[in-house]
């Protein structure tokens, strides 16, 4: 689908408190141990030098400590460490693609995931020069030294998964709604969070129960109710950086229609899919007394990561510049300006307004022209100023024209009183 098919933006769209949707089926709670993870986190981060010095301190200024401990509420130091520096990874890779260097370059993303697959498929090796495969590699051993073999398989494989998609995604090209619902699964990273919840608790599950449909379906209504909402707070964002990778985006171009209709759309759309949810969650079967006991500590992990990220999307520095986002109820959003400077793809690429750039004609520094050089005397600013100083040189002078003359007049009696030298 062609983004220049989109109807006009107008000049501000309603949200509605997507938090007040998922909250009665999604439980909220914060991890105590947040500070004292980040500390040694922030710190790691800073060592990479992932960023030069601005950039750092405007990507951390986005509360990513929060959004771990809001998603990870359970865990212990070690293993809320791991996660919230899982967290400053994916956000440093997707914006690298998203927003960064490499936006609508898929095939330099290619270069960076074939760099970080390598630290997946061989652990053993020194840590890579590329940043980002670097923090990956880190991770990695981290996650090796205590999640279960079931849990280490799941993360590797969701992280190529998720990969993958970073490179589809860099072509910023927009696809069916079919096709996106699927493709948003992998580019968001659910399956690779799915590993990260259970590696927060070293929660074992056998392998085949995680084939089981009713386990499937579960998993990919989370990721979509964990989405959706990421959708909606960030199309602003998305939009003024000329990036057409979201479901907003998607509704309006299939089903063609405005802007606050596609976002009422899929605020119908999450509604709906958290019922599907509750739906199946009632029909899970029982695996035995030891696995649903683990099946419940994992749900109850998984659902306190939605709804963290939920939360933490409504921080004002991410997406919404800002704004006071206390009252989320029927939020006004002002639909903020592209970004003059932003990368688009030759094929998306359009012009607000069909008129050639100007630019300023080079002007000679200097003319032999006496006409150029007598121009800038009759100019408005010249005339009026000229006047006004040649009045004050001839005040000036008159005020001081008695000691001019009795000056020259003591030179005049020396030049000839003095002695005429010899001949």
């Amino acid at each position: 689908m062609n983004v220049a098919n989109l109807r006009p933006f107008p000049a501000h769209f309603v949200l509605q408190d997507l938090t007040a949707i998922t909250g009665p089926v999604f439980e909220l709670k914060k991890n105590a141990r947040q500070e004292e993870a980040y500390r040694y986190v922030k710190q790691w981060f800073k060592d990479l030098q992932v960023y030069p010095e601005p950039e750092e301190r405007r990507f951390l200024s986005h509360a990513f400590d929060l959004y771990a401990g809001l998603s990870f509420p359970d865990a212990d130091v070690q293993h809320l460490e791991t996660c919230i520096s899982f967290v400053l990874w994916a956000f440093s890779f997707d914006d690298l693609s998203d927003e960064g260097e490499y936006q609508s370059k898929p095939e330099r993303v290619q270069v960076g995931v074939d760099i970080s697959m390598e630290v997946l498929n061989n652990p053993e090796l020194p840590a890579p020069k590329f940043k980002y495969a670097a923090m990956l590699h880190d991770i990695w051993r981290r996650v090796r030294s205590t999640a279960s073999p079931g849990a280490c398989n799941r993360f590797k494989k969701a992280v190529e998964s998720w990969m993958n998609s970073q490179v589809e995604q860099a072509g910023n090209t927009v696809p069916s709604l079919d096709e996106f619902i699927n493709l948003r699964r992998r580019t968001t990273g659910g399956e690779m969070v799915e590993a990260m919840v259970e590696y927060s608790l070293d929660i074992t599950v056998p392998e085949h129960v995680w084939d089981h449909p009713i386990l499937v379906g579960l998993s990919k209504a989370a990721i979509d109710i964990m989405t959706w909402p990421n959708d909606l707070c960030s199309f602003n964002k998305e939009q003024s950086d000329n990036d057409s990778q979201n479901l907003v985006f998607c509704v309006m171009l299939e089903r063609d229609v405005g802007l606050q209709h596609a976002v009422d759309i899929v605020t119908t759309m999450l509604a709906d899919r958290v019922k599907e949810y509750v739906k199946l969650k009632a029909q899970l079967p029982s695996f035995g007394e030891e696995v649903d006991s683990e099946l419940r500590r994992y749900f109850i992990a998984f659902e306190h990561y939605v709804q963290g990220v939920i939360v933490w999307l409504y921080n004002p520095s991410r997406y919404f510049r800002g704004m006071d986002v206390t009252n989320k109820k029927a939020m006004i959003m002002p639909i903020y300006p592209r970004a003059e400077d932003a990368v688009v793809s030759a094929a998306t690429r359009t012009r607000a307004v069909n008129k050639p750039i100007r630019t300023r004609p080079k002007t000679r520094r200097y003319s032999n022209d006496f006409g150029s050089f007598l121009r800038p005397l009759f100019t408005p600013m010249y005339c009026f100023s000229f006047p006004l100083i040649l009045t004050l040189y001839i005040a000036y002078s008159l005020v001081h024209l008695p000691s001019f003359l009795a000056c020259f007049a003591a030179c005049d009696s020396f030049l000839y009183s003095a002695p005429l030298p010899p001949s």
